[in-house]
């Protein structure tokens, strides 16, 4: 294969990984990850370096799945969510999450969709 259909390829296999990039609290930087390929792997002080570096470490994984040296993860993309999961959690924690959802006079679907789009 030659070294430009190689590199169009990782770039295809690459494309495939959504990049995740979240400010960590407790380290004071972003950190990034491109699941299921790789967990958080990089960090840095603005959301472009990560980015910068997630870009680098996703195409040097795919160039190693097409190469055989690892298992190509299946990717997300294309894949529907329904928007239902099941959660468990603590009974005790339940518990304050639908009161607080009924004293804001939310459903427990609204108050939990809230939070995890605050997460």
């Amino acid at each position: 294969m030659s070294t430009k259909t190689k590199k169009s390829r990782i770039r295809e296999l690459s494309a495939r990984y959504p990049r995740v990039i979240e400010w960590s609290p407790a380290d004071g930087v972003f950190v990034g990850s491109a699941p299921p390929l790789v967990g958080q792997c990089c960090h840095g002080d603005s959301e472009e370096a990560v980015a910068r570096q997630l870009a680098v470490i996703v195409e040097d994984l795919a160039e190693d799945v097409l190469d055989g040296k690892m298992p190509a993860p299946q990717p997300p993309a294309g894949k529907i969510y329904s928007g239902k999961f099941l959660g468990r959690i603590p009974p005790a924690l339940h518990q304050k999450a639908a009161l607080q959802a009924a004293a804001r006079g939310e459903s427990l679907n609204q108050f939990v969709a809230e939070a995890l789009a605050g997460a």
